[in-house]
């Protein structure tokens, strides 16, 4: 088996890349940049960037050529290669990067040997960071995946999100050839091709994320669809609604889940398959490697568990460290602040509650969104929300709920509010409730929620 972190390539692949890389004049040090939809090619390119001693920035082809310029720019990248379907983008990228003086082959300040990855993050909020991933921590990853989802030569990966996240990259598809198990990719996610290929193909496992396993679950051939070679499903990237959850495991098929960010490999907290019908909605427990404990209590108020607070991480696999910032990566004592907050069960198992940026703090009490919004998963005629915390002169914040309804349906307001006024205390009730067409996303689906928050007047 071939060295490094791509194994399982076919033919050539590794070696036609590595030639390629070198005739573009690639040197140890170097930042390449790809842009282009899932392939074996990008994988190849990830392997030769190993062999050369350079790094690889994927680059997400849903985002405009000028922010891409920017990330390119910021990163010192002195290369692009890109894959004819997104020959226009990567065109004008080519432009704009080229006019701000980016793309200038040699090595770039900031890249340490054993540098071999360099993913930037959604950018929800201020610009977004890169995060400098080393060989090593990639290796400690790849070992946390397997381990976590017990991946060997049996196991049959259809891998259906972009490979330019760490999710995509690293939870799954990495893992699997280094476990040298059958791996199917496709270009990028298209329900019908995905239920063709569990069909056909028959996969025994497949990473999804909740705005994909929504496209499922409403899909028309969800219900008569054969999905029974699917020992399980893995999730990841965001808090997954409970309704979607559960009409996997409705369809005998466990919900495993992986919590992580850009930063941290992204394998850090893990529910096993074999835990995740007993577990519905927790995120697991420390992957292999990997230390967890939560700083205090976020905010003030009563009736929250003793045990909650953000989410600190120290292990292996995590970045080195943000690429050519100021920004400290971690604590004087090594731990990397998440911003997410959690909640530690007696039996040891985490529940991630939400953002310590998106909590809201109303007369002292705190407000998770996710809480109010689980409650609507799946509630006849919403096809999505969000909750944002507004400022109030009297209160400091108060929720307000934005829904999106299904086309052709008109929620019913009076029976979501008698909902909130049998489950959820009188301070977490919304406000105010909006009707909107659609809610603000990063390229994985993640609600933009300060974006949303000055949408209305936030």
């Amino acid at each position: 088996m071939p060295a490094g972190l791509v194994r399982g390539l076919p033919g050539d692949l590794r070696a036609v890349a590595l030639e390629r890389l070198r005739a573009e004049g690639v040197v140890p040090g170097a930042i390449v940049a790809w842009l282009g939809h899932n392939s074996l090619q990008m994988l190849a390119t990830l392997a030769a960037c190993e062999d050369l001693g350079a790094v690889l920035l994927p680059l997400s082809w849903r985002l405009t050529a000028p922010e891409l310029a920017r990330i390119v720019v910021h990163a010192g990248a002195g290369h692009l290669f890109s894959t004819p379907e997104v020959e226009p983008l990567a065109h004008d990228l080519r432009a704009a990067a080229g006019t701000a003086g980016a793309l200038r082959p040699g090595a770039a300040e900031g890249v340490q040997g054993g540098d071999l990855l360099l993913v930037y993050t959604s950018g929800t909020t201020g610009e977004p960071k890169g995060a400098m991933h080393t060989a090593a921590g990639m290796a400690a990853n790849i070992a946390a995946a397997i381990d976590a989802q017990a991946f060997d030569a049996a196991t049959r990966v259809l891998a259906v999100l972009p490979l330019f996240h760490v999710g995509g990259l690293c939870i799954q598809v990495l893992p699997a050839l280094a476990a040298g198990a059958a791996l199917r990719l496709h270009p990028r996610f298209e329900p019908g091709a995905w239920f063709d290929d569990v069909e056909q193909w028959r996969p025994t496992t497949t990473l999804l994320v909740p705005a994909v396993m929504r496209a499922l679950v409403e899909h028309p051939r969800w219900a008569g669809a054969d999905l029974s070679s699917l020992a399980f499903v893995n999730a990841g990237s965001q808090i997954v609604p409970r309704a979607l959850i559960e009409a996997f495991h409705a369809r005998g098929i466990p919900v495993a889940q992986v919590y992580g960010a850009t930063e941290t490999g992204p394998v850090s907290i893990v529910l096993r398959p074999a835990e995740a019908m007993a577990h519905v909605g927790h995120a697991g427990r420390p992957a292999l490697g990997v230390q967890v404990k939560l700083a205090g209590r976020a905010g003030g108020g009563a009736g929250h568990a003793a045990d909650e607070g953000e989410i600190l991480l120290r292990a292996p696999n995590l970045m080195r460290g943000y690429h050519r910032s100021s920004q400290p990566s971690f604590d004087a004592d090594g731990w990397f602040h998440t911003g997410d907050l959690a909640v530690r069960h007696a039996d040891g198992f985490y529940e991630v509650v939400g953002r310590s940026k998106e909590l809201i703090i109303s007369g002292g009490e705190n407000i998770h969104p996710a809480e109010i919004e689980n409650l609507l998963a799946g509630w006849p005629g919403v096809a999505e929300c969000a909750v944002v915390g507004l400022p109030d002169a009297r209160w400091g914040e108060v929720p307000v709920l934005v829904l999106v309804p299904v086309p052709g349906a008109e929620p019913d307001l009076k029976a979501i509010q008698a909902l909130f006024d049998a489950r959820l205390a009188r301070f977490k009730h919304p406000r105010r409730i909006v009707v909107g067409a659609s809610l603000p996303k990063t390229a994985l689906g993640k609600v933009q929620r300060q974006v949303l928050a000055r949408q209305l007047g936030g």
